[in-house]
């Protein structure tokens, strides 16, 4: 199998040089041109369902919950402040 890859090795750079050296020559002789398609469709129809589905209903309801009070007191305090100076003004 090694010796195989190495053989066609050697053939692809034989025909690299080949045609780099202008040995071998490819001019285009005819233009390529893609086929021309003609597709012609009629319209179709979309498949038709009978569904019945059960409905949904949203509402409240009122029910009792423990709920944790929370004291709070109102305490000074130093922060930080972040501003601008423009023109010697802040």
């Amino acid at each position: 199998m090694r010796k195989v890859l190495v053989l066609l090795a050697i053939v692809v750079i034989v025909a690299i040089v080949l045609f780099a050296t202008g040995f071998w020559k490819v001019d285009q002789t005819k233009e390529g041109a893609l086929p021309d398609v003609n597709i012609s469709a009629e319209g179709g129809q979309l498949p038709a369902f009978d569904v019945d589905s059960k409905e949904v209903v949203v509402g409240t309801t009122e029910t009792n919950v423990e709920v944790p009070k929370i004291e709070t007191k109102t305490e000074t305090v130093e922060v930080p402040t972040v501003g601008v100076k423009d023109n010697g003004e802040e």
